[in-house]
């Protein structure tokens, strides 16, 4: 069985490391990593969970063009972002914030900091496939 979220597949019952990590977190340790997502295949049931996951929680700030509103557009966005960095931005908006340049470098662009919209860890790999679509 594939898990597309974190590597090695957990026992049933059992959570991912990330899944204690409280959201927000400012701990840098707690970051996803690289070695945390495991690309593959696009699974249309996993994006159609994602664009419906946007249609609540996300476009009121994004677009799915290139054109900024609040937040940027998502239009090619992995294509310009890491999927661990896109992941942090969801789960770990204000660790990112704290330390990372590019995330710093939005935020003065944007003006406005991206609310936690409380997204499991789930939802947010369910909205960067969505992503991956654009």
């Amino acid at each position: 069985m594939v898990n597309r979220h974190c590597r090695p597949v957990p026992k049933p019952g059992s959570r991912c490391k990330h899944e204690d990590a409280s959201e927000g977190t400012t701990a840098h340790s707690k970051l996803f990593t690289e070695a945390d997502l495991a690309l593959g295949d696009i699974d249309p049931a996993v994006v159609e969970k994602g664009r419906i996951t946007y249609d609540v929680k996300c476009q009121a700030c994004h677009t799915l063009t290139d054109k900024r509103v609040v937040g940027p557009g998502w239009q090619g966005i992995t294509t310009k972002r890491k999927p661990e960095w896109i992941m942090n931005m969801i789960v770990h908006t204000d660790a990112m914030l704290e330390t990372d340049a590019e995330a710093q470098k939005m935020l003065e662009e944007c003006l406005v900091r991206m609310p936690n919209q409380n997204l499991s860890h789930d939802e947010a790999r369910q909205v960067l496939e969505f992503m991956r679509t654009l």
